[in-house]
């Protein structure tokens, strides 16, 4: 399990004075159930409480995911934050919640149910190999790369409990689904296992780079040729965390056809 306070157990909850755009509602997670506060200011970003202040650490009205699913959902999608992979630590999901989280992503949208993409998890008995591959990877791009650069990018692979590879395959079944169809649907089963990892008490973090286009990551992972490396899941305990970032609004990103 996630680390407790010792009073409520793991918490979310809004951060005193951060400066976000309003929210209809403030939320905090407490043992793995998500939970509304009206009585606190109300913001779109979040914080683990036990990071913050102990005030912010408080049990709260539970949100029944029956009688007021989209509020229940909304709280969670708010609740989620990236969590940088070094701050990410053990003990991971179990392989309870390991299952759970994993069978998050079928859910996702697939026109002509391609499955166009696939996860790769990383245990720890395999990180040592990734690892090699992140250091050939920099000597390919920097041969002058120093012994502390080819340390420091070998120790990627070892950060956070549980790390899963996302593949997507930009060929297989019908060509009419183009590879922008394909990530698509791929980022909707992403999120689904970051919304399911926030929602089991856990942090996460979406990491990229150029080591993933590199031909010593291809072939560890036996990628084909229309086979893409897209990003990496990181999943843990959170040591620490960032304040959190103000969220857009609707008004930054919407826009609406006009009639003629």
């Amino acid at each position: 399990m996630p680390p407790v306070h010792p009073a409520i157990g793991y918490s979310f909850a809004p951060v005193a004075g951060l400066k976000s755009k309003p929210s209809p509602f403030t939320a905090t997670v407490v043992r793995g159930k998500l939970t509304s506060d009206t009585e606190l200011p109300a913001y779109t970003g979040f914080a683990c409480a036990c990071c913050q202040t102990a005030k912010l650490c408080r049990v709260n009205t539970p949100i029944d995911p029956m009688s007021d699913p989209a509020a229940w959902a909304a709280v969670l999608m708010q609740s989620r934050q990236t969590v940088l992979p070094k701050r990410l630590v053990a003990p991971g999901p179990d392989a309870g919640q390991l299952y759970a989280l994993l069978g998050a992503a079928a859910s996702a949208p697939d026109h002509k149910q391609l499955l166009p993409w696939r996860l790769v998890v990383i245990p720890t008995e395999a990180r040592e190999r990734l690892a090699q591959a992140f250091g050939a990877a920099l000597l390919q791009r920097d041969a002058c790369a120093t012994q502390e650069q080819q340390a420091q990018a070998r120790d990627k692979a070892f950060r956070a409990p549980l790390l899963i590879l996302v593949v997507v395959d930009a060929t297989c079944g019908d060509p009419d689904v183009n590879l922008f169809e394909r990530m698509v649907s791929a980022g909707c089963a992403i999120q689904n296992m970051l919304l399911m990892a926030t929602a089991q008490g856990y942090g996460s973090a979406l990491t990229s780079g150029k080591a993933l286009t590199s031909e010593p990551l291809r072939a560890l992972f036996a990628l084909g040729a229309g086979e893409h490396a897209v990003c990496c899941i990181s999943v843990g305990t959170v040591q620490s965390r960032r304040p959190a970032r103000p969220r857009p609004s609707p008004a930054d990103y919407v826009r609406y056809l006009r009639a003629p």
